[in-house]
């Protein structure tokens, strides 16, 4: 652990909102933060030095206001805390990857200042959701202030870092974990037959037994680890996507992992994560497995 949150700004409104996140983040755990603001000149390379005055003196002279605006909205929210900021040249997109090998969270607001109009999540927050080295928090609508942390549990490898971040958010928040499970008869694999001479493979409501098992395994040794955290088990028979979704309008959070266990090899992004990000009801975490390579 770094003890280190990061968050990028760009003057927009939902930069601004992601400050506020951060900074209460960064005070629950204890953690510095990090404002940063990055972006590239056009057409030229323009160093961030002295300069004389013109046109580069004004972009840097904006973007200097932006992060102590950004400082200011942070300790103004979490006093306590030590705020750090950095302003650097280069695509926000490279730039916040970069900062996310040493963060414990990164956190970026859901659009920014360059993003299209009607945009539901702009592309720095999909792009870091994907090739981040560390969880990404992408704030959206307000959160329900004492709904739960909402994680869904596919029972995936790669689904394992999500349910422990999940676990760890809610003993921070001393909120209450709402474990979520949904499966459908194509994604959930067939229970081994009772007994081979039935007639038919598998009883009435076996699919649905072994999913429910399946939930309380992934969860036995979280559970075990923090003991203070209340854990609702909700197995859902339908679409992943539409379940999050749905929880996440009671929700403060919804853990994600980059990828479960229907994905396609190779999708660095699964389906799942991508729907949630662009349509959940509260801030959105993803996070991905021990190797962000895969």
């Amino acid at each position: 652990m770094s003890h280190l949150v990061v968050v990028g700004v760009d003057g927009s409104a939902p930069a601004l909102a992601a400050v506020e996140t951060a900074a209460r983040e960064a005070e629950l755990r204890g953690a510095a933060l990090r404002v940063v603001h990055a972006f590239a000149w056009p057409s030229s390379h323009v160093p961030l030095g002295p300069s004389q005055p013109g046109p580069a003196t004004e972009i840097r002279g904006s973007a200097e206001r932006q992060l102590a605006d950004a400082v200011e909205r942070a300790l103004a929210v979490a006093p306590g805390i030590e705020v750090g900021h950095a302003l650097v040249t280069g695509d926000p997109l490279g730039v916040l990857e970069a900062q996310s090998r040493s963060a414990d969270l990164v956190v970026v607001g859901s659009r920014g200042t360059s993003e299209f109009v009607g945009l539901l999540v702009g592309s720095t927050a999909v792009h870091l959701a994907t090739h981040g080295r560390c969880p990404v928090l992408v704030v959206r609508e307000q959160p329900g202030a004492d709904g739960p942390v909402v994680v869904g549990v596919d029972g995936s490898a790669a689904g394992e870092a999500a349910v422990d971040f999940a676990f760890a958010e809610a003993a921070l928040r001393g909120a209450p974990l709402l474990a979520l499970h949904a499966w459908t008869t194509w994604n959930a694999p067939l229970p081994p037959p009772q007994d081979a001479r039935a007639p038919y493979a598998n009883p009435p409501g076996a699919l649905a037994e072994e999913e429910e098992r399946l939930l309380h395994e992934v969860l036995a040794g979280h559970r075990e680890k923090y003991p203070d955290v209340a854990v609702e088990h909700r197995v859902v028979q339908g679409r992943t996507r539409e379940a999050l979704i749905e929880a996440s309008r009671s929700a403060q959070l919804v853990v994600v992992g980059a990828r479960g266990r229907g994905g396609f090899a190779g999708l660095l992004l699964g389906s799942v994560s991508q729907a949630v990000l662009h349509h959940a009801h509260c801030p959105v975490v993803v996070v991905r497995g021990t190797d962000p390579r895969h």
